[in-house]
């Protein structure tokens, strides 16, 4: 049932994105002045109709999991829909997998009521809800199947929802691909592994790990600023469209809107300016602190592809391959889904190059820290003992998180070692 209802859903609200995107882009040059009025179209409907549409969607839905019984109002969908495209059609920076995992959410979340099912099993209706949407949006449907069981906790995996959340993953994507839903599709990359490759691929999961910190933290940085300018709430998103149009001035269209064109050169093979993922990270964050709908997960694959390929660039490698082991072990790294996007890897380029891709998901998931760009996760696990966890401050203010370089394992092997030297 999920399957059936999330995956039509979907496809109802993509299909309405690609007509409107495609009736502005039919205007002329200055539709991009449209930037700063559909910003605010979507943060006064938001504001006045759902203020639970607020954000990226992805992370309301996994508060609504964790805190309000996995109960998210109706009127949710709709005005995460209209909002939404609203917003990448006038040119926002931002992604369409949030509002179809909150699309889906919210109709799962209604569904259980109107069953009246108890608590535990409308909690689980709503997380095949959020593979469901995932599934559709992207035409990934096993990766997107255990996306909805591994984002709500930080070192856990909910099991038992396991089997209806690839139930409702893989029927949502047959019914958007019913549709004519287009899927996210990679070069199958056929290469041997060898002990150079491997290395390069540590090393790579190292850069991963700090291009997810920059995305992260660019994320709650620019919302922070946002946040304490003091002005009538209309001015921000009128101010955040200008800012946007300053960067269309300076470095073109490339980063405005949903990013999927380059997304997919990358995925060729294709080049991209060397710091286009900084660009693109800075335009989604201004997008959706100043007021914008959408969601932050096609940014961040945007993100995690043009850096892989602006990595290939600088080493001489293949940019396809590097392309989608960035764009896996980035979206790893900024929302702690390391089993999903090692999946996903395997989905895009086949199964020859994915030990690759996951080797850089896992190492960029341990670099990344306790950072999220679904800042509703929970800590179920630090993800290693250097960390120090403590109560109430990470994470909705649940814990802090303090990194001892004292427990790493070379630290604390050349003190022994220096100790015995004494004795």
């Amino acid at each position: 049932m999920a399957g059936l209802v999330v995956g039509g859903a979907v496809s109802l609200f993509l299909y309405l994105l690609e007509n409107s995107i495609a009736f502005v882009s039919g205007l002329p040059s200055w539709r991009f002045s449209l930037l700063p009025l559909g910003l605010l179209i979507s943060a006064f409907l938001i504001k006045n109709l759902a203020p639970e549409a607020e954000g990226h969607g992805t992370e309301k839905v996994i508060e609504a999991i964790h805190f309000k019984q996995g109960l998210i109002p109706l009127r949710v969908v709709p005005v995460k829909l209209v909002a939404t495209v609203v917003t990448l059609a006038s040119g926002g920076s931002v992604g369409e997998e949030g509002p179809s995992v909150q699309i889906g959410g919210g109709l799962m979340s209604w569904i259980a009521q109107i069953l009246r099912l108890d608590v535990y099993d409308r909690k689980k209706l709503v997380v095949c809800g959020i593979s469901a949407g995932f599934s559709a949006v992207l035409g990934t449907p096993i990766s997107g199947a255990v996306f909805g069981v591994e984002v709500l906790y930080v070192g856990q995996m909910l099991y038992d929802v396991l089997l209806p959340s690839f139930i409702s993953g893989i029927i949502a994507r047959i019914v958007a691909s019913s549709f004519g839903v287009p899927s996210l599709t990679g070069k199958i990359i056929a290469i041997s592994l060898d002990w150079k490759v491997v290395l390069l691929s540590i090393l790579a999961g190292v850069f991963f790990g700090l291009v997810s910190i920059m995305h992260v933290e660019m994320l709650h940085y620019v919302e922070s600023k946002f946040k304490r300018i003091d002005v009538l709430w209309w001015k921000k998103p009128v101010l955040g469209g200008f800012i946007l149009l300053i960067i269309v001035l300076v470095f073109g269209t490339r980063y405005l809107g949903l990013g999927s064109d380059t997304i997919r050169d990358v995925l060729s093979g294709g080049q991209v300016p060397l710091f286009a993922f900084i660009l693109k990270s800075f335009a989604m964050a201004v997008t959706l602190s100043c007021g914008g709908s959408g969601g932050v997960l096609t940014p961040t694959l945007f993100v995690g592809a043009t850096a892989g390929s602006t990595l290939a660039r600088l080493i001489g490698m293949d940019s396809a391959l590097f392309g989608t082991m960035g764009l896996a072990a980035v979206l790893a790294g900024a929302a702690n889904t390391p089993i999903t996007t090692s999946i996903m890897a395997m989905e895009l380029m086949g199964p020859q190059a994915t030990p690759l891709a996951a080797i850089a998901c896992v190492v960029s998931f341990v670099v990344s820290g306790h950072r999220s760009i679904y800042p509703t996760q929970i800590l179920s696990r630090p993800k290693s003992k250097v960390f120090e966890v403590s109560p109430l401050s990470w994470g909705q203010n649940l814990f802090k998180v303090k990194l001892l370089p004292s427990k790493l394992f070379f630290v604390r092997y050349m003190r022994a070692l220096r100790l015995k030297r004494k004795r």
